[in-house]
């Protein structure tokens, strides 16, 4: 009886270590300039390790697939998505849950830019963009893809492959602004924030490229964590992840996403995204 004690207390006390040595490991879309995204999500995870007591460590990835698949295979427990990769991901790991989302992320928008050259003047209205080149971001990107190419076949009635003459795909939003500042294809969309966040440090020539379009608003980003945190790091885990990530209150922090503040976020707020994905063919 009291070998078989023994044997428990030994087994418990191993769990118990390796649930301690265990690394928290997240990731995010790649969505803009890499170093940036380093800069951002480094001084997170030093936040988290200290907020959930547990080695934390952020995982970069080159492609949004790339963070979808390490998500799926449990290479990291959470990721900043964005609308759709946020919503392939739980559709490929049932039972995750999305748990916080910028204050922002809730009345998301796209801007559509152009180049001088388009003759294209900002307004309200819809553009005429038949005939043009265009260029989306991610192939994957809910504000640089998804809801642009919803937009643009809802107004001009037709496929996007039937209204330009030539259709890219840049990677990331801020390959998008340089690609259409440079000439390289005449308009393109681009997450709202990522425009503004450039505009603001100078790095857009506004002589040689604008904002003609916005888009209504629509949900977008949002934090995801995957099915089983709680058996592998222990109970009321998930909780503690979310309300580290609600409670992020450092200026400078949040200024690096940009938001302003985190809010509770469920799956449902991203059944929008997941219909039109459906709608325009990206999604069965």
């Amino acid at each position: 009886m009291r070998l078989l004690q023994m044997v428990c207390l030994a087994l418990l006390s191993t769990l118990s270590t390796s649930a301690l040595s265990a690394v928290f490991t997240f990731t995010a879309i790649p969505d803009e300039n890499e170093s940036q995204l380093r800069t951002r999500f480094e001084k997170v995870a030093v936040y988290l390790e200290k907020e959930l007591g547990v080695e934390v460590k952020y995982v970069p990835v080159k492609s949004y697939s790339a963070a979808v698949t390490a998500f799926r295979n449990n290479q990291v427990q959470l990721a900043w998505f964005g609308g759709l990769s946020g919503v392939q991901a739980r559709r490929l790991v049932p039972g995750s849950s999305a748990i916080a989302q910028g204050n922002e992320d809730q009345f998301f928008k796209s801007y559509f830019i152009a180049h001088k050259s388009a003759d294209l003047l900002p307004s309200d209205n819809f553009p005429n963009l038949n005939g043009l080149t265009f260029t989306f971001g991610s192939k994957s990107s809910t504000s640089g893809r998804l809801m642009p190419q919803f937009f643009i076949e809802r107004n001009l009635g037709k496929k996007s492959e039937d209204v330009f003459k030539r259709i890219g795909f840049s990677g990331d939003h801020s390959r998008t602004i340089t690609q259409v500042q440079a000439g390289a294809y005449q308009v393109g969309a681009v997450n709202y924030k990522v425009w503004e966040t450039a505009v603001e440090n100078g790095t857009v020539d506004l002589e040689k490229v604008s904002v003609i379009w916005q888009s209504p608003a629509y949900p977008d980003y949002q934090w995801t964590v995957r099915e089983g945190v709680d058996n592998q790091f222990g109970a009321g885990f998930k909780k503690k992840i979310e309300a580290a990530l609600i409670g992020m209150k450092d200026p400078d922090l949040l200024k690096s996403f940009p938001r302003h503040s985190f809010v509770p976020a469920e799956n449902a707020d991203y059944e929008p995204i997941e219909n039109v994905a459906k709608a325009i063919g990206l999604i069965d």
